[in-house]
């Protein structure tokens, strides 16, 4: 921060010297000098310089804030938050600070929720949806989280909606989707789906020209649950060596050796397959480079993942509208980071209008 102001000291009318203060961090506070010091325009008035590291007015920074909201979002009281983070803090987080924390996040989840998208650039939409246990009427009830990725043309992931709902049916994803399109979001250019009939037949409704891929580790569990377990093995060596093909002449091959192969051997595999159609293969309208993060969800998977890991404690959460606002926070805050796609370089090629053959 001193070399920020010493930057601008130049149209700087005079020092002041600095402010100190305390500013919580995760490993306990930290002592900050923020220097202080008047700016002078070209009209002859002055203003006071501003660091934009730090903040006016703020006591902590956003990972602190989202460890406070998060033991709080998990059921813990004021006080008890107040109690168990006092000790790292060395006092400095008492259930006053506690109340205004968590009264931030709430404000900044419902701004984030209601945010204007019409400038945000996603080519590329992967959904996807999980199951958490959160308490409804003092039992534990079994809810789902429905979770829209978007991917810019930069090739940097973002969060654009994470809701609760009580399934995954057509309408739970309509009422997801429709929300998003009110606030400006634009058709995507590709989109990636776990393979759930209800999110299938409300894409098509809303974007019936829009390539979908189905993604290819959830049909591989479909199809391993249609085998006998003494088939595994072989099913996934098929399997794998068609997905993972170079190029979608030998795609088509392997496909046509595989439903030739199983049809024989287990009947209900090659249905399996049959049966989602080119969209297990969307992702060779693609260029090349961009195949291996446009086959799998795996990148909604991974945020699945993450946010369960951080729960796990809390067999149950306390609602179901703080299991989406932690969700959110968890990535908000920076605790949770999304890398670049790989192949994003080539994002900004359209989808073609080549498919694989289907016909055996």
């Amino acid at each position: 921060m001193s070399a920020a102001a010493s930057r601008a000291i130049g149209t700087a009318t005079g020092s002041a010297g600095c402010r100190s203060g305390q500013c919580p961090e995760p490993f306990g506070p930290v002592e900050i000098a923020v220097p202080r010091a008047r700016l002078a325009a070209g009209d002859g008035t002055t203003r006071e310089w501003r660091n934009a590291v730090l903040p006016r007015y703020a006591r902590m920074t956003r990972q602190v804030e989202a460890l406070i909201a998060g033991a709080y979002l998990s059921g813990t009281n004021t006080r008890r938050v107040g109690r168990a983070l006092g000790a790292l803090f060395r006092g400095a987080v008492g259930k006053d600070v506690v109340s205004r924390t968590w009264r931030k996040v709430k404000v900044d989840w419902e701004a984030w929720c209601r945010r204007d998208l019409a400038g945000e650039d996603a080519v590329r939409l992967i959904l996807d949806g999980t199951v958490v246990r959160v308490r409804l009427d003092r039992k534990a009830t079994a809810i789902s989280l429905l979770v829209v990725l978007g991917i810019r043309r930069d090739g940097q992931k973002v969060l654009l909606a994470v809701r609760n709902m009580g399934g995954e049916s057509e309408a739970a994803w309509r009422a997801v989707l429709d929300d998003l399109v009110s606030r400006g979001l634009r058709p995507p250019e590709f989109l990636v789906i776990d393979g759930a009939a209800g999110l299938e037949r409300a894409l098509t409704a809303l974007w019936p020209e829009v390539p979908t891929q189905r993604c290819t580790v959830h049909k591989h569990r479909n199809l391993l649950a249609h085998a006998p377990e003494t088939l595994h093995e072989e099913v996934s060596a098929d399997y794998t060596d068609m997905v993972y093909a170079a190029t979608p002449k030998e795609i088509e091959a392997r496909r046509r050796a595989f439903l030739r192969k199983w049809r024989l051997k287990c009947r209900a595999v090659a249905d399996s397959l049959e049966e989602a159609g080119e969209r297990l293969f969307a992702f060779v309208r693609l260029p090349p480079s961009q195949w291996k993060s446009a086959r799998t969800t795996n990148a909604v998977e991974r945020l699945h993942e993450e946010f369960k890991r951080r729960i796990k404690t809390q067999t149950v959460l306390p609602s179901a509208e703080t299991a989406a606002m932690l969700f959110w926070a968890l990535l908000a805050s920076g605790q949770i980071t999304m890398r670049k796609v790989d192949g994003w370089q080539s994002l900004g090629q359209p989808p073609s209008n080549s498919t694989i053959d289907l016909v055996d």
